[in-house]
């Protein structure tokens, strides 16, 4: 087969040459800012699910729906201590500007330029000469308190977007890695943009974690917030997905060699590409048949390995894999903290404090009380082929 025809694109956020399976969470997306864009209420929007099901393809698919309507978009993404307004001020400067170059300019857009000058200096970020030439408006977006400020500086980029008939779409990457504060500012900007009927919408992705930390945060989160879950494909959405790319280079999988890929993937888009990619290159001719797939595993395991996983686990601490591994054994997709402790034949309170690190670095969450999983789909089966279990 001709490699360079290969149509599976394994990546972070790469778009799968077939999207399949996301139709309904794509048209909930269409409708929010339609109906937000006629001014009409509706809850905003955070897509949760595990790493490896394609969150950010579904905003960077949303980016092009916006931006495909006339809406203004807006995609960041969180890192790991990340500031919400350093994240923010780049991409609200811009759409301030652009705006302002909109025939028939007003008051609007010179207040959010106000407040977002004022706001850098409450951030100790600048943008060079910035802002000079604007007299300051005081108690605008300037008290030092995020809770307070970020309100305020998207409502007067929501109210700029009003004057000249346009919708902010505002996307974020990875919101659980937002401090609480910050968590919390977001959320009270949308609570009170909403009430205002102002055109920003917010559309956001992260881990399963994020309803709870969103509650935690305001209890009114979850009237504000939808929170789709996105998850592994079901068994006719995987065929379509690796069937339909190949078939677009005169080529096809045979149904044995789909039944085993679903079997080894267990439907989550990424590890669909991978296995399409690997099929692809190890296969001579078409039809591409279980023979081929099964060779080609090795060569996704090792990639697998050497990339999705192990970049993950090398930021932990040895404590913090210890712990991994310790979950990993009991090959359950859910393990209980207790029974963590009792193999690694330590006391549950104390592993308290790696547990929370783990969290926060995005490894591990909890579906239940005292109950955890990880993060990164197959992740059990990586630490048990390359870590050996230590106990004490």
């Amino acid at each position: 087969m001709d490699i360079i025809r290969n149509p599976f694109s394994p990546g972070a956020g790469a778009p799968p040459p077939e999207l399949a399976g996301r139709s309904d969470v794509l048209e909930r997306s269409r409708v929010l800012m339609a109906r937000v864009a006629q001014h009409r209420a509706e809850k905003s929007m955070i897509l949760i699910g595990l790493r490896g099901v394609g969150k950010t393809v579904l905003l960077n698919e949303m980016e092009r729906q916006a931006r495909n309507e006339g809406y203004y978009p807006i995609l960041v993404e969180a890192v790991e201590k990340s500031s919400l307004g350093k994240l923010l001020a780049q991409p609200i400067r811009k759409a301030l500007f652009d705006l302002d170059t909109v025939k028939g300019a007003g008051d609007k857009v010179r207040r959010g330029l106000i407040a977002l000058r004022n706001f850098l200096g409450t951030v100790k970020f600048s943008f060079g000469e910035f802002g000079l030439d604007l007299e300051p408006v005081p108690g605008v977006a300037d008290s030092g308190n995020i809770e307070s400020d970020i309100p305020d500086l998207l409502i007067a980029l929501a109210e700029a977007a009003l004057e000249r008939r346009r919708l902010i779409v505002l996307l974020v990457d990875e919101i659980q890695y937002f401090s609480e504060d910050e968590l919390s500012a977001l959320i009270v900007a949308m609570h009170k943009i909403q009430q205002k009927q102002l055109p920003l919408v917010l559309i956001g992705a992260g881990l399963p974690i994020l309803p709870r930390l969103a509650g935690d945060s305001k209890s009114y989160a979850e009237r504000l917030f939808d929170f789709p879950q996105v998850g592994p494909l079901p068994e006719r959405e995987a065929f379509v997905a690796l069937q339909n790319p190949v078939r677009q280079e005169q080529a096809e999988f045979t149904q044995d060699a789909l039944d085993y890929i679903y079997h080894c993937t267990q439907g989550f888009p990424y590890f669909l590409q991978e296995w399409g990619y690997q099929s692809w290159n190890q296969a001579e001719t078409s039809p591409i048949g279980l023979e081929v797939v099964q060779d080609a595993s090795a060569s996704v395991m090792k990639r697998l390995d050497d990339n999705f996983f192990r970049v993950r686990v090398d930021r932990c601490t040895p404590g913090e894999k210890r712990f991994l591994r310790g979950m990993a054994e009991s090959e359950e997709e859910e393990v209980r903290q207790k029974d963590v402790a009792e193999l690694l034949s330590m006391n549950a309170t104390s592993l308290s404090p790696t547990r929370s690190n783990l969290i926060k670095k995005g490894m591990i969450y909890s579906p239940h009380y005292g109950v955890l999983s990880f993060t990164v789909p197959l992740f059990g089966d990586f630490l048990r082929r390359n870590i050996p279990l230590a106990r004490d």
